[in-house]
């Protein structure tokens, strides 16, 4: 159960907002309807991964939708056994310190010695056991309300209503394909909401873009009528502490738009979109070029000069990029822009490229790291340049007039592949591709872009399937 105090017309959460009643009990009423439930068979919304995201998306539907629990379960997954270290464990006890109405909690269930004994280094702490008092190890420092957590995998997800898929673009394929052998009996396919913004690349039969709602798909059989991408410009954190945020939720019209009026509320608008893999695909791309805004940030001591002639370059090959990726790319522009802007301010990517420039954390150390979780822009690197390298998709060079992979109009992104990727240069690199005199305005990128027909619907899993396009692509 939730720990909550009656307010008046609501209830005061853990952090700090008082819950409006109204409204809530009626949009649960009308997704149980549509969703076919029975009274007296709660709806069952499981996540998988206990990231920050994902664990402040549960937080949120606990807050707002727990005190219904004769209609609603609400439930997260995340394995048992990863161990809190000790100067985890001090920041913790910190935190707990500092805010009276998380101490008050802790007491009053008889939770609080632990954190005590773990400060003075006398037990070991582990994630699934603090999430459950509301302590995401990757968010410690923003305390949410007290969660169900299940380590089991099977039981959190074999009669699942709405799982929502929290994990990283690298293990989404692998926990699906075990969550499928859970799902073999089942009657109705639930439904699958990812908030995860990464992408894998496959080079064959053509070079395409493999997102986590088709790895899902292809891991479960789930049909992408089923699946849905949430994502926006926002801080798991803030969206936590009711900072004003939005999001789209994109996919079929059957369930974006009755999810959609579930998940808004006053501080969270949710839009609905039906271009699901697209913008998918724009959540992992910003993560590839805020990883080198942290890099530029470090290396100029913040300069808003260098910085700002790093984003002129960056949203030049994003564009480009775009153009590659989307029939209608200028549709994209504001949400992609968006969501860099606040990665670039505050999002874990852009963090580790500081971490990196000033030598505080190296490549050796992978891109799980702790207190910040999976580095997914990492991957994103790989991928995007692995993909744009091919000669399949080649174009014209406007200078050269002669055929080149796109990656070749890329140079962030090719000088981001070999800092972070082959490691044959340091993170310097980023200024130097930066300050090369043969570097074109990135206007002209742009314009590239926007007088030619760059449009590979095989990018996206699509087929060439009209002449016209065909003949478009530069071999």
């Amino acid at each position: 159960m939730v720990e909550s105090i009656e307010a008046p017309n609501g209830s005061l959460h853990s952090n700090g907002s008082v819950q409006n009643f109204n409204g809530l009990e009626e949009k649960l009423d009308e997704l149980r309807r549509i969703v076919g439930k029975a009274d007296g068979d709660p709806l069952r919304i499981v996540g998988v991964g206990a990231g920050a995201w994902g664990s402040v998306f549960a937080a949120v539907l606990q807050d707002s939708y727990g005190q219904f629990r004769d209609k609603i379960q609400i439930r997260i997954w995340r394995r048992a056994g990863r161990a809190v270290d000790r100067a985890t464990a001090e920041h913790l006890f910190e935190v707990i310190n500092s805010r009276e109405d998380v101490l008050r909690r802790l007491i009053r269930r008889c939770a609080y010695l632990k954190y005590v004994e773990a400060r003075l280094g006398d037990r070991t702490l582990y994630a699934d056991e603090i999430l459950k008092d509301g302590f995401c190890l990757n968010m410690i420092d923003t305390p949410l309300c007290q969660l169900k957590v299940v380590t089991n995998l099977q039981e959190a997800v074999w009669d699942a209503d709405i799982v929502v898929n929290g994990l990283p673009s690298t293990e989404t394929q692998e926990v699906f394909e075990e969550i499928s052998n859970y799902w073999k009996e089942r009657i109705t396919d639930p439904i699958i909401i990812s908030l995860a913004k990464g992408i894998e690349a496959a080079l064959k039969p053509l070079p395409h873009i493999i997102t986590p709602t088709q790895m899902i798909n292809r891991a479960t059989g789930i049909p992408m009528e089923n699946i849905l991408y949430l994502g926006g410009p926002n801080i798991a954190s803030e969206i936590y502490n009711k900072e004003y945020a939005n999001a789209r939720i994109c996919g079929a019209e059957k369930w974006r738009k009755p999810l959609a009026k579930f998940l808004r509320q006053p501080h969270f608008i949710v839009w609905d979109n039906s271009d699901l893999v697209t913008h998918e695909v724009m959540g992992g791309l910003k993560n590839v070029y805020a990883i080198g805004a942290g890099m530029v940030a470090a290396l100029t001591k913040e300069s808003a000069t260098s910085k700002s002639v790093y984003f002129a370059h960056c949203t030049s090959e994003m564009i480009f990029i775009t153009h590659l990726l989307a029939e209608e790319p200028e549709k994209l522009a504001g949400p992609l822009l968006a969501d860099t802007y606040v990665t670039l301010l505050k999002g874990r990517n852009a963090w580790y490229g500081q971490m990196l420039a000033k030598g505080e954390i190296s490549r050796d150390m992978g891109e799980h790291i702790s207190g910040k979780g999976m580095i997914q822009g990492v991957s994103a690197v790989q991928a995007f340049y692995e993909l744009l390298s091919q000669s399949s998709l080649n174009v014209l060079h406007p200078e050269e007039n002669k055929p080149v992979a796109p990656v070749e109009l890329c140079p962030i992104l090719k000088t981001l592949y070999k800092i972070l990727i082959t490691r044959e240069q340091s993170s310097q690199a980023i200024l130097q591709a930066l300050r090369d005199e043969n570097l074109n305005d990135p206007r002209e990128r742009i314009e590239i872009a926007q007088s030619h027909v760059f449009y590979r619907p095989s990018l996206l899993g699509q087929p060439l399937n009209t002449l016209k396009l065909q003949e478009k692509v530069v071999t």
